[in-house]
């Protein structure tokens, strides 16, 4: 515990090195912007917010092996999974809801992670075994919800769900849901964290995307896991919720499949 304690810390330096990064150039009218070969955004800020983070773990921790959006992997029992800016559309366009998603897996397991929403004033941080964290030390729970009919669902975008063929799952599972809302990216995953929503959903995620998010929703008593109800977070798809509602919450959207 004593070691985890230290890589968190060490997460928490790591989230700031990028926020001095992604805040020097967030809503600037010169920002540098260009396009991948997905035909994603990428901005200066994506690159300096990754390459901060990279520096400061090679001279620090080189024997680590890292695996960011941006830079690529390298292979490791321990390995630093990086999301410079998550929701890099947001950023380019001066909207606060993005942030800086850091995790440690070791041995397989994501053991800790950092969500940091600067250009919001947040940041939550975990660790297993240690609890969940968000501004002022203040612990973190899910929600106590334990039926469809009083829950809060985000499914983040509709063209998500209808590109992966679950359209009809989402809007089955919204008829069935208190309410709804498209919150966005890592912000939903937090807002479940803190237990003001009790439902997130989304597909073509890679590893980078949710490794931090999983981490702080798992310590903080919810569940996170694909579609299919796997806990590893390869499978391309995301559902988390505060635990009591998972069950039903992936029979609902296996019913309503396309």
């Amino acid at each position: 515990m004593v070691a985890l304690a230290e890589d968190l810390a060490f997460a928490l330096r790591l989230a700031d090195a990028a926020d001095e990064q992604t805040m020097s150039r967030f809503d600037r009218a010169d920002l540098a912007v260009s396009l991948k070969a997905d035909r994603s955004h990428v901005t200066e800020a994506d690159l300096a917010a990754e390459r901060a983070i990279r520096d400061l773990i090679e001279a620090e921790r080189p024997g680590d092996a890292i695996f960011g959006e941006e830079y690529g992997a390298t292979e490791g029992d321990r390995r630093w999974i990086i999301d410079p800016i998550d929701g890099t559309a947001n950023f380019l366009r001066g909207v606060p809801a993005w942030g800086t998603m850091i995790a440690l897996e070791i041995d397989g397991v994501i053991s800790a992670g950092v969500v940091s929403m600067p250009a919001m004033g947040r940041r939550w941080w975990a660790a297993n075994g240690l609890g969940a964290f968000t501004d002022g030390d203040r612990r973190i729970a899910v929600s106590g919800v334990d039926s469809l009919d009083e829950a809060s669902l985000s499914f983040q975008s509709i063209a998500q769900w209808r590109d992966a063929g679950h359209l009809d799952a989402l809007l089955a599972l919204q008829e069935r849901v208190w309410r709804d809302r498209a919150y966005g990216d890592i912000w939903a995953y937090m807002l479940l964290a803190e237990g003001r929503v009790d439902i997130v959903g989304e597909f073509d995620v890679k590893e980078y995307d949710v490794a931090a998010a999983a981490a702080i929703v798992r310590e903080a008593g919810g569940r996170f896991t694909s579609l299919e109800g796997s806990d590893s977070l390869d499978t391309l798809s995301a559902i988390a919720t505060n635990g009591a509602l998972h069950d039903d919450v992936l029979a609902a959207l296996a019913g309503g499949s396309e």
